[in-house]
């Protein structure tokens, strides 16, 4: 089953769905940038957080609580260094407003193309989706930590979207140290090409390892209180300092931090070589034709 819809965006772009078999993921690809596939993610309900008996549990994943989401788009990746440059180069068109954030397009450690891009904030990933909103038409940003961890999950109650255990042949982590009962292995010491490793059910690769990613809300320090409909958990009166969220894990990290529910936080001005993020785009008044 295929077909196809094109828009014009400000007149700076076409776009196109690409709907596959229904067994497999459905989507778009951005035109604006390269390589960049969105899965749709369908609506949909989960217990977010982690049981008290998971192993590597920290208090901030509690309480467990059900949360209702309506359908999204999160990118099939992380995004690539390729893709950050050509984002990061763009220059503001006639009528677009000037950019709030100057962005260094290579500012990775780990160099290549298809590898995630590091090294970034969470102010430099926020301006990132907010130049693509304004040149696409289409409302790019970073997703809630409810909409990531459902995407990672994709319908899976284990520590992992791939099981109980975690290996170094599925993600790119500190391989030296076991999760339960699982065995060690290869510790790469660096970031992966993105796509590496086995997908989830919902077609998204890297969500354990590789690098951490930036999510849209405020930390808190349990889920007391918690949105219950998927969006970002922010703080009217927040600091413009105040802590963010991480989710997946990274290269650098031991296993038990690569999990569904776990979660970090950092201020938004940190960057180092293990912070990279993902797109989310909102639906609006984009339509699937079958």
């Amino acid at each position: 089953m295929s077909a196809a819809s094109t828009r014009q965006a400000d007149g700076t772009s076409t776009f196109r769905f690409l709907l596959t078999h229904r067994r497999r993921a459905q989507g778009f690809r951005e035109p604006l940038v390269p390589e960049l596939t969105m899965l749709w993610i369908p609506p949909g309900r989960f217990w977010m957080g982690s049981p008290a008996t998971e192993l590597g549990r920290s208090e901030a994943e509690g309480p467990q609580h059900l949360v209702q989401l309506q359908g999204f788009f999160l990118g099939r990746t992380p995004i690539t260094q390729a893709q950050w440059r050509t984002v990061a180069e763009w220059k503001p068109l006639a009528g677009e407003a000037r950019w709030q954030r100057k962005l260094d397009p290579r500012p990775s450690t780990f160099t290549g193309d298809q590898r995630p891009v590091e090294n970034v904030s969470w102010r430099d990933a926020d301006e990132f989706c907010r130049r693509l909103s304004h040149r696409s038409g289409r409302h790019y940003t970073l997703p809630s930590e409810a909409q990531w961890e459902y995407a990672c999950r994709a319908g899976t109650t284990t520590p992992f979207h791939f099981g109980a255990t975690i290996i170094p042949d599925l993600a790119n982590y500190d391989g030296r140290t076991a999760y339960g009962d699982g065995p060690t292995g290869q510790y790469r010491q660096q970031t992966t090409e993105v796509a590496s490793f086995p997908a989830n059910a919902r077609g998204l690769h890297d969500m354990h390892g590789n690098v951490w990613e930036w999510c849209a809300d405020h930390w808190h320090n349990s889920y007391e209180g918690a949105p219950t409909d998927g969006s970002p958990w922010l703080d009217e009166n927040a600091r413009e300092d105040e802590w963010r969220l991480l989710r997946g894990g990274s290269w650098i990290y031991d296993p038990h931090n690569c999990r569904s529910a776990c979660r970090f936080r950092i201020r938004p001005d940190n960057h180092i070589q293990n912070r990279g993020f993902r797109v989310c785009c909102l639906p609006q008044d984009l339509v699937l034709y079958s």
